[in-house]
């Protein structure tokens, strides 16, 4: 993997978004600048498979590495960035959730639909399963997006939505690491701050995470834990990242922050982007395509660490090589599951 992923100029420390269906000359000519490590793609950038495929091959002749780790969110429910008619409309996780013995099957199939409609469009890294685990009084950013309140089924179905990418050879996210379920506010717009104790939530919100540990990729939440750090979110605290993330849950996967320009972190972008990766997050995130704030981010990002090529390169290696879809069964089925739920 590290003669395509890592060969070459050495690569930024950070995922980049882009503005529309094609990259502009500008854009073209700052990736091929800075050298990130690989991007994201959002609704704002699908339209037809056709399209997707061409702006994938572009970002990464763009980034000078043919195998450029390419990210979307294609959870299912209400986090879809690839909608019909071009792609199936799956399940929220809630949903899966809710169907009960069937649960697991459903996990798996919808997740293993999925990394077949990405890997069609050479998207190589999907951020699911969510393994979140909301409470009453909880702000609904997290809501049905996740697989209930319950730590041992939350990880049994994160890990058959996990496999499922797996097999189909797109590598999982977990997120939101060490767990984004008691937010009170939108981290999209707010800090949310949790006062639980850090038994409470080592039995309760980090204990999914435990259980997925050996997955490739996890997310940062946004999210202040006062009874870990009280100053720092998880995202910007070496407390938090080296205690909890790295030692008590124990994933030594890359570590990626969740989208730096959420408005939870303070501090101009590039602040907030050299303080996550001073913080120990493995690679930075930027999502929402505007080429200003893409600059500043490079000029404070670092370019990967020795650590974090490790984790890279051992992700790779988790892929699995299955056999070839039946797409047609598959969908029959879970179209099945879903119907004898309802």
């Amino acid at each position: 993997m590290s003669g395509a992923f890592l060969s070459g100029h050495e690569p930024l420390a950070v995922i980049f978004g882009c503005a529309g269906l094609r990259l502009t000359t500008e854009e073209h000519a700052f990736f091929r600048a800075t050298c990130p490590l690989g991007f994201i793609l959002f609704q704002r950038n699908c339209e037809t498979p056709d399209q997707v495929r061409e702006l994938t091959a572009t970002l990464r002749d763009a980034a000078g590495k043919p195998a450029a780790p390419i990210l979307i969110d294609q959870e299912g429910g209400r986090v879809a960035r690839l909608q019909p008619p071009h792609w199936r409309r799956y399940p929220s996780a809630a949903r899966i959730a809710a169907l009960g013995e069937l649960a697991q099957e459903a996990a798996f199939l919808s997740a293993r639909l999925i990394a077949d409609d990405l890997a069609t469009l050479s998207i190589s890294v999907d951020c699911l399963p969510v393994l979140d685990l909301p409470v009453a009084g909880a702000d609904p950013v997290i809501g049905d997006r996740a697989y209930g309140s319950e730590p041992t089924v939350v990880a049994r179905l994160g890990r058959a939505a996990a496999e499922g990418l797996l097999a189909g050879g797109v590598l999982p996210v977990i997120k939101h690491i060490p767990g984004h379920g008691r937010a009170g506010v939108d981290s999209h717009f707010q800090l949310p701050k949790v006062a639980a104790s850090l038994p409470t939530m080592e039995r309760t919100d980090f204990a999914p995470f435990r259980a997925l540990k050996d997955m490739p990729w996890a997310m940062t939440a946004h999210v202040l834990y006062e009874a870990i750090d009280p100053n720092r979110p998880a995202t910007l605290s070496a407390r938090v990242i080296d205690t909890v993330i790295r030692a008590s849950i124990g994933f030594d996967g890359v570590l990626i922050s969740d989208d730096l320009s959420m408005q939870a972190l303070g501090g101009s972008i590039g602040a907030r982007a050299r303080d996550a990766l001073a913080a120990g997050c493995d690679i930075v995130l930027h999502c929402n395509g505007d080429l200003d704030e893409m600059k500043q981010v490079a000029a404070a990002a670092t370019s990967v660490t020795a650590n974090a090529k490790r984790r890279l390169e051992r992700g790779e290696t988790l892929r699995v090589r299955s056999e070839p879809l039946d797409r047609r069964v598959s969908e029959l089925r879970l179209d099945e599951l879903l119907r004898a739920a309802a």
